[in-house]
């Protein structure tokens, strides 16, 4: 199985790095793994509708140059549909069963996704209806894409 996490700016918190790299660590045991930052679109601290639409398409613009043609686009997005962790498994596990090897994930920037790649992804996803910083996510989805591959194994990490 193939996954790629796409995200919006670079990751400089270094509590947030030492995790992301050992959880990095532990999936390129059981899956090819990669991670691919985009540029966040520089923009002032207070913008209107139209200025942030903007944005977050010029960011979507960058990110969706990055997916695949075949891969089963799942997009991290605040009105998405909330999973279970076993219900997350067992899909991802479902949709490998009839012919998707390559998954991409996708976390927007800090004032979320443009349209473009709603409308590109297969499945748009929320962790909570609880505001979370967009690096923290990262964080938070590379833990559960590990507990999905345990899940599957069968393993006790899961309890």
């Amino acid at each position: 199985m193939n996954i790629q996490l796409l995200a919006v700016g670079k990751l400089k918190e270094k509590y947030l790095l030492a995790g992301i790299e050992e959880y990095e660590k532990r999936l390129k045991k059981d899956v090819k793994f990669s991670i691919k930052e985009v540029a966040e679109e520089r923009a002032p601290e207070r913008l209107s509708e139209k200025e942030s639409l903007q944005v977050r398409n010029k960011e979507g613009e960058r990110l969706l140059q990055h997916i695949k043609a075949q891969s089963y686009v799942i997009a991290l997005d605040r009105k998405g549909k909330m999973f279970r962790s076993e219900d997350m498994a067992t899909q991802i596990d479902q949709l490998a069963l009839h012919g998707h090897n390559s998954f991409t994930f996708i976390i927007g920037g800090s004032i979320g996704l443009g349209e473009n790649v709603i409308q590109r992804a297969d499945l748009c996803w929320s962790f909570s209806s609880l505001t979370f910083p967009h690096q923290l996510i990262r964080l938070m989805l590379m833990e559960q894409i590990y507990r999905f591959t345990q899940i599957q194994k069968g393993t006790p990490y899961h309890k």
